[in-house]
């Protein structure tokens, strides 16, 4: 059989399993969504955001690109960014970043080509603006830490946004979350977070989590 066709049956057998649950599954999945979190990571086929946090269908919006950047003339995540925060009123958004992620390992080597390299721009301007610290380094410990500050930095673009400062002007619930997630232990590791108090100038740089 060919290897696609493995999705489409087991797709069967998991909508099966729902309607044995609960009969109305689909019936509720229908009536809409009221997710509390934004879920923004990495487009990384071993990080999916519903199953490393047990959520169900309906309870997280996500948006999914490689080394979850943030950029603000991405139409796709400004588009994601302002339906979740404007529409369905988020009131969390999490970016997460991964060990062992490729994207950084892309943007910390350089030489990346293409629209690969013209998209990994963003994740080497954040390995230049702590290339102090990141050098300083094992060479075996850059990669993970560049991955660190890597969220970090696209939390304070993310917290700049118009979007983001809007919300937070009209006192609107909003916190904004930077986790890692550590494929080595299948843990996700919480380094910071930001809210409309936060002076995002003074953010400082996370404590190691991915040691």
């Amino acid at each position: 059989m060919r290897e696609y066709k493995h999705l489409l049956l087991a797709n069967k057998a998991w909508a099966a399993e729902r309607l044995e649950e609960r009969p109305d599954y689909f019936e509720r999945q229908i009536a809409g969504q009221q997710p509390e979190f934004l879920w923004i990571g990495c487009s990384d086929s071993r990080v999916a955001a519903g199953q490393l946090t047990n959520t169900p269908p309906g309870g997280m919006f996500i948006h999914r690109n490689v080394a979850n950047l943030v950029n603000e003339d991405d139409i796709n995540l400004m588009s994601v960014l302002e339906y979740a925060v404007t529409v369905l009123k988020v009131r969390h958004i999490i970016i997460c970043g991964h060990h062992g992620c490729g994207g950084i390992n892309a943007a910390l080597e350089g030489g990346a080509t293409g629209f690969l390299g013209k998209w990994l721009r963003n994740a080497e301007q954040v390995y230049r603006d702590h290339q102090d610290e990141i050098d300083s380094l094992p060479e075996s410990q850059r990669a993970n830490r560049l991955v660190e500050l890597n969220v970090r930095d696209q939390l304070v673009r993310l917290a700049r946004t118009s979007i983001v400062q809007d919300a937070f002007a009209a006192g609107q619930t909003l916190y904004l979350h930077g986790w890692v997630y550590d494929l080595r232990d299948g843990l996700i590791k919480p380094m910071m977070e930001i809210d409309s108090t936060t002076p995002l100038g003074e953010v400082p740089r996370p404590q190691p989590v991915l040691v």
